[in-house]
């Protein structure tokens, strides 16, 4: 059930987040993908076909699969965050919207990411693109605590073992 949770919350939310992308900057899903695809093979990633938006799939699905697993590790000794899966989804949201946007982008080989200094992280924020993607980003996060909330393992600071929300 922990894998099935993680698998089915990591590829669902990377897939929308996905279609969130292509919705927010107004372009086709291979478009996307390759630029997913450059996060790890820099300005070629743009001249490639098909292989290369594979990739990029593969790639978004890989970091949304390992993103899920670290919200079930995170949730798996408190029941309590388990409980409200729609309020942890939304913090962890915000958080993943961070770390995304600040942390891997920025350290990533995509030729058109900001830098790791105020200025260029400051040159690409617009309110619109910032509330978007946080939004998008929000959403992964439900969706990954849907999957994840009724994970029966783990116990809360009690010992009291989890019990699923229905």
């Amino acid at each position: 059930m922990i894998i099935k949770a993680i698998l089915y919350g990591g590829i669902i939310a990377g897939t929308i987040d996905v279609g969130a992308a292509c919705l927010i900057y107004g372009v086709s899903p291979p478009i996307v993908l390759r630029s997913i695809a450059s996060g790890l093979i820099g300005q070629a990633a743009f001249s490639g076909g098909a292989a290369t938006a594979l990739l990029g799939l593969l790639l978004q699905w890989a970091m949304s699969i390992l993103i899920a697993a670290l919200y079930v590790a995170a949730t798996a000794r408190l029941a309590h965050m388990r409980q409200r899966w729609i309020l942890t989804g939304l913090i962890a949201g915000v958080i993943i919207f961070f770390v995304m946007n600040y942390v891997v982008v920025p350290l990533s080989a995509d030729p058109s990411r900001p830098k790791l200094n105020l200025p260029s992280l400051m040159a690409v924020f617009t309110p619109l693109k910032f509330l978007a993607n946080m939004a998008a980003m929000i959403l992964f996060g439900v969706i990954i605590a849907f999957f994840a909330r009724h994970i029966p393992w783990g116990s809360s600071t009690r010992g009291s073992p989890v019990r699923p929300v229905t």
